[in-house]
């Protein structure tokens, strides 16, 4: 069914729009969302009394290599979504067969974004630096949105489409 397939080729594509916008916003307001990075891998507004604290990194270089990874890798993933909508697009009114073939690309760009989310910032971040504890620097919740949206559509877009 095309409406189907053109559904899922727009949901890939709004993920590559999210993530463009994501890496944009990172790299014309670096200092800003740099700063984010800087104090949750410093853990300077987790609990004053926590074990975890001796995890802290302290490094600003690290830090900003760290936020240069961080921007890599959405970057990447906005690119592979794009290429992957694009592909999906072209697909669109090709034999199933070759539709599930074209999702490939788009499958990993939505990998990879949920990786940077799940791994990079919830379990990274907020587990393993001790995010969740910080008010000010909390980016738990906002992760777990982004988390679950980009499951939904990997989740929908890897249903196989038939003719």
């Amino acid at each position: 069914m095309v409406v189907v397939r053109a559904s899922k080729t727009l949901m890939v594509a709004a993920m590559g729009l999210f993530a463009s916008l994501v890496a944009f916003g990172n790299i014309t307001d670096y200092g800003t969302n740099f700063a984010f990075v800087a104090h949750v891998l410093s853990m300077d507004t987790v609990f004053p009394d926590t074990a975890i604290k001796s995890r802290a990194v302290m490094t600003p270089a690290l830090h900003h290599a760290a936020y240069i990874l961080i921007i890599a890798a959405e970057t990447v993933m906005a690119v592979l979504c794009w290429v992957g909508a694009y592909r999906m697009l072209k697909g669109l009114r090709k034999p199933a067969c070759e539709f599930n073939r074209s999702k490939g690309i788009a499958i990993t760009g939505l990998t990879l974004g949920f990786l940077i989310w799940q791994v990079g910032f919830m379990s990274i971040g907020g587990e393993w630096f001790g995010m969740w504890m910080s008010q000010t620097w909390n980016g738990v919740p906002s992760a777990f949105r982004f988390v679950v949206t980009l499951l939904a559509v990997l989740i929908y877009v890897t249903v196989p489409d038939s003719d």
